[in-house]
């Protein structure tokens, strides 16, 4: 089977901020930044809470007004930040380019091969595509209202509201070998309250088997299970459009290192065909 990109990853904001410090976590940055190369897309958290911070620290006190304003506020602040990071500690011979979506580049046709052709041309260049939602720019109350709207006309809505949907639906766009998935967790568990029942594998011999097999681990998540909650089960609903395209998935922790998990050498949960 023939893929046109390597690996789209994702990371989420709380493994990019060291709590303890208040303070973004560089040597997480760091671990990631310095694996990524052509081939791989980057999808990236964190903006938010990292400008957050930063203006916490600059001005001593937190942006008070309006919640949606106060988060583009910070979003904004946390954009350049976060790109600074990755420009920093990515290999310099290669180019990083920052890339903001909306659900729009996914439901608009045109739109949507904009960024796919975009984020193609990228491994020949040598560049690397850092991507995040674009929260800036970004009003919940109109995205609502549209989305509503899409909805009366087509049941296959895209709503990139979470960032572990938008990996999956780059996965999908650019037709990757591999989806790095990295959560709070080492995976998926068979017992959510116990790591040692850690799921290392979730297979089927054909792809209508292998649906089957991810929605019995479905059943075994408690908790969030509504889709953009965060919760297991929410990433295993957004997974399951890239594992039709014969696509791999894991779902890792990011104290290992993108080789260390696709190696086999750290704890994960590996979703694939069978060989």
């Amino acid at each position: 089977m023939k893929f046109d990109i390597e690996l789209v990853g994702k990371v989420g904001s709380m493994a990019l901020v060291n709590k303890a410090w208040g303070d973004i976590d560089y040597n997480a940055i760091s671990r990631i930044s310095r694996e990524l190369k052509p081939g791989y897309i980057w999808v990236s958290s964190g903006a938010t809470e990292i400008g957050r911070l930063d203006y916490i620290r600059r001005n001593g006190k937190e942006i008070e007004g309006d919640y949606n304003e106060v988060k583009m506020d910070y979003a904004a602040q946390g954009q350049t930040i976060l790109m600074k990071n990755y420009r920093q500690f990515v290999d310099p011979k290669y180019s990083v380019r920052q890339i903001l979506v909306e659900h729009r580049h996914f439901n608009d046709p045109a739109k949507k091969e904009i960024l796919k052709s975009l984020l193609l041309r990228c491994p020949a260049q040598h560049a690397i595509p850092i991507v995040n939602y674009n929260d800036p720019l970004s009003s919940e109350e109109i995205d609502k209202l549209e989305l509503q709207e899409l909805a009366k006309k087509r049941d296959d809505i895209v709503h990139c509201m979470d960032n572990d949907e938008t990996a999956s639906q780059i996965a999908c766009l650019v037709k990757c070998k591999t989806l790095l998935i990295y959560t709070s967790t080492l995976g998926i568990y068979s017992d959510p309250s116990d790591e040692s029942t850690l799921i290392s594998n979730i297979t089927g011999k054909d792809v209508y088997e292998l649906l089957d097999a991810v929605k019995e681990a479905q059943n075994l998540c408690k908790g969030a299970s509504r889709v953009g909650a965060n919760g297991a089960n929410a990433k295993l609903e957004f997974i399951k459009a890239p594992l039709k395209n014969g696509t791999q998935v894991y779902i890792a922790n990011p104290k290992f290192t993108i080789s260390e998990v696709l190696s086999g050498q750290a704890p994960c949960t590996k979703i694939a065909l069978s060989k």
